[in-house]
């Protein structure tokens, strides 16, 4: 149990100090635009660390920003702590934690699945909680609750500003932070106390007007949004959701569409302060705070100028009025296939889609709220009237075990359990392919429906025959009574035992707080010991789990000349495709073995096929990881070459330093995802991009590469690239890369972890 004492509590007087420089920052800055701001532009200026001079072209300069605090889940803690402590730091430079959420399988039930992770994952729990006392820093143990969760509970706060090392941070923006997911390199960079550089984003409003009602619940806002700007276009942006709709949403309701803003590439997503936020605050003992926020609340939103005339200050302005909005269903395949649930049955009936459906899953960190479990119940206590039960297996994922422990003594749990529900850990399991199912043979055509966040293929089960739909909880629920993705809860009637057609109705209003508040929990926590620095860090010599590092060389001062290209991506290229999780998730603490995983997902653009490519060496095929490594053992490096949108997905800087570990130099592509660029750019690999997308084309199997101009390289300046073709013919373009200043140090030093080593960073 924490104490009043510990130094990762968000209490009243760090938010005091928050506020403080937030309101002196935005007198400096209010002066240099001399114009309304929006609330996204207010929190991030209020945060910079020279409010001055620091140039404000969105779209253009890199901003210099001083986060609040950090939070790490386990999966990604692994090598971000093991980067730390290359950086020869006492403590972290700010309030940080660590979640263990990642690493759960789901697969039988919460209480074996819990007993089974702590003995699979045992010396990665020890390496992390050690490092965690050693270090100063918050320790979650596994089953105290999803990252998201816990920190939308205990740390978040209106008008903070928070990094976490997972795509879905902006989950915080449900109450009122940005709070952006990053690579695990740039929570090293705060944690040794230097600023944290992002480039400064546009911001696009969406206007909420009328009230949810019936079936319709905030995740079908985003699953809207998601439709609306597609999986892209959030790229470089911040989603700032205003309006009188706005405040008729729920702090957890809204933090749902925070969370899936990772789904647009955005670089977070956030809502401005008010009584729903508040209430929250109140309900988990932040009444200090909720106070402070109330004082501040000038702060906390958009100039009434901003709201009145949004279109002169956004980038783009959407319109959603939520008294019209059907419920949605996503899918297959990514999160912004969208159509209303009435469109599904053509849908599956038109595209062919399996009809039945085996597995229904709800929660996870986007949906395991009180009110998103207390909507699912409901459609349970009727089905239980009506006699009915789940027509195939019902998973439920509390998000925390605040949340498990309230929804036991209320009630719900047991209402879901009686038409067949099985809770889960409270643990990401199914959502980031942490499942292991006993339905389905691997490669099995199937449909599954989900209340998570995301479905790319392999994504949940590790099987690309996997179809995974998104919708609501309570939809889920009452689409589980049916067994069939065809099945629309609005309109079609279910069949009762004893052959009479009924109907469900539209899940009561459920409110957002338990009526005798949450069951208080922070079971699970370690607060950093008093004589933290007595601590040893514990990293098995022989482990196959965790591996210490040694730095990457750095560049050798020389353009990249004819090196082999390993890859042509075809298509979506995700951080799945490039880094799988699901069974790899054991290997994240030990770089030399989880990048046996390299590019396995890819799909080669000359074959169609996933993982495999031609050895340039041998002419013969095998994986890519396979032939990466024939090609460091020549001391040969090597270039990849992608599509649109390259790195989209989680923020698993894996996907950047497995290719670095082995031997690339340099990826070029159409455009990059914002954090798998900036994460190969930490780790030393030099991120182009076509200045003619039409060059893609020209890439030929077989060839090699050369990069020209990067003695001479700056910010801004262009590069040439030279194809070498097998039959000795060659073709010359321009490409661009985008490195600042201090991102060319990194690059000529390796890494941005050498180059703060080499003491040649501020």
């Amino acid at each position: 149990m924490t104490t009043v004492s510990d130094p990762i509590e968000t209490t009243a007087d760090l938010v005091r100090q928050v506020y403080g420089t937030l309101e002196r920052n935005l007198a400096v800055v209010r002066k240099r635009l001399g114009r309304p701001m929006s609330l996204a532009e207010k929190v991030l200026y209020g945060h910079l660390c020279d409010p001055v001079a620091q140039v404000l072209m969105p779209g253009t300069s890199m901003l210099a920003l001083r986060p609040d605090r950090l939070a790490m889940q386990d999966a990604t803690a692994q090598m971000a702590l093991l980067q730390f402590m290359l950086a020869g730091r006492e403590t972290t430079a700010l309030p940080t934690t660590v979640h263990c959420d990642h690493l759960i399988r789901a697969e039988v039930g919460a209480e074996r699945d819990m007993a089974m992770a702590r003995q699979e994952n045992a010396e990665v729990y020890q390496f992390l909680a050690s490092a965690s006392q050693r270090y100063r820093i918050g320790f979650w143990e596994p089953g105290a609750g999803i990252i998201h969760q816990v920190v939308l509970e205990q740390y978040a706060f209106p008008g903070g500003m928070m990094l976490g090392t997972d795509s879905h941070t902006p989950n915080a923006g449900g109450l009122g932070m940005i709070a952006v997911g990053v690579g695990g390199a740039d929570a090293v960079d705060v944690m040794v106390g230097m600023p944290w550089n992002v480039l400064s984003p546009h911001v696009i409003g969406v206007r909420l007007t009328g009230q949810l009602n019936g079936w319709t619940a905030p995740k079908d806002v985003i699953l809207k949004v998601c439709h609306l700007l597609t999986t892209k276009g959030g790229t470089n942006r911040i989603i700032e959701y205003f309006g009188p709709g706005a405040s008729a949403i729920s702090c957890t309701g809204k933090a749902t569409i925070t969370n899936m803003g990772a789904e647009l590439g955005a670089t977070t997503s956030i809502f401005p302060y008010d009584a729903r936020m508040r209430t929250y605050l109140g309900a988990t003992n932040r009444q200090a705070i909720a106070a402070l926020a109330d004082q501040y609340a000038s702060l906390l939103s958009a100039d009434p100028e901003v709201e009145a005339t949004p279109e002169r200050y956004f980038q783009e302005v959407l319109e959603i009025d939520l008294s019209t909005l059907e419920p949605h269903i996503v899918g297959p395949h990514s999160p912004d296939v969208a159509r209303p649930i009435s469109q599904l049955k053509k849908d599956v009936r038109d595209k062919g889609y399996p009809d039945q459906v085996n597995v229904f899953l709800i929660g996870s960190c986007t949906n395991s709220s009180y009110e998103d479990l207390e909507r699912a119940a409901d459609v349970a206590r009727q089905a239980k009237a009506l006699g009915l039960r789940a027509a195939g297996e019902l998973l439920v994922t509390p998000g925390s075990e605040q949340i498990h422990q309230t929804i036991r003594r209320d009630g719900q749990l047991a209402m879901l359990e009686a038409i067949g529900g099985v809770v889960l850990a409270n643990a990401c399991g199914p959502c980031i392919g942490q499942w292991r199912r006993h339905d389905v043979a691997l490669g099995e055509s199937n449909s599954i429906v989900t209340s998570y966040n995301r479905n790319f293929p392999k994504r949940n089960d590790g099987s690309p025959q996997t179809l995974a739909f998104i919708g609501s909880p309570e939809v889920v629920t009452a689409m589980s009574l049916a067994g069939r993705l065809s099945f629309d809860p609005l309109h079609d009637p279910l069949t009762d035992p004893s052959g009479h057609s009924v109907r469900l109705q539209p899940p009561a209003k459920a409110p957002e707080i338990p009526a005798r508040g949450f069951v208080e929990s922070r079971a699970g926590y370690c607060s950093p010991p008093a004589d933290a620095g007595k601590t040893e860090v514990v990293i098995a010599p022989e482990s196959e789990r965790l591996q210490r590092l040694t730095p990457f060389p750095a560049w050798d001062g020389r353009d990249f000349t004819q090196l082999p290209l390993l890859l042509k991506a075809a298509g979506k290229c995700t951080t799945d495709h490039i880094s799988q999780a699901g069974v790899w998730l054991r290997y994240r603490g030990h770089l030399e073995r989880i990048s046996d995983n390299a590019f396995l997902g890819a799909v080669n653009a000359f074959t169609g096929e996933s993982g495999t490519g031609k050895n340039l060496l041998t002419g013969e095929t095998a994986s890519f990881p396979e032939i990466a490594k024939a090609y460091r053992q020549q001391g040969l490096q090597w270039v990849v070459v992608g599509d649109e949108n390259y790195g989209e997905g989680s923020s698993r800087e894996h996907a950047a330093m497995s290719p670095r570990f082995l031997g690339c130099a340099a990826v070029l592509t159409r455009s990059f995802a914002r954090i798998h660029e900036t994460n190969l750019k930490k780790q030393g690999v030099l991120p182009l991009t076509f200045a003619d997308p039409a060059d893609y084309d020209k890439v030929r199997e077989g060839d090699s590469l050369s990069v020209i101009g990067l003695p001479m390289l700056s910010p801004g300046t262009p590069l040439t690239v030279r194809l070498h073709h097998a039959d000795g013919s060659a073709e010359t373009f321009p490409v661009r890369q985008s490195l600042t200043t201090e991102q060319i140090l990194w690059f000529k030093a390796g890494s941005a972890l050498n180059a703060l080593r080499q003491g040649l960073l501020k």
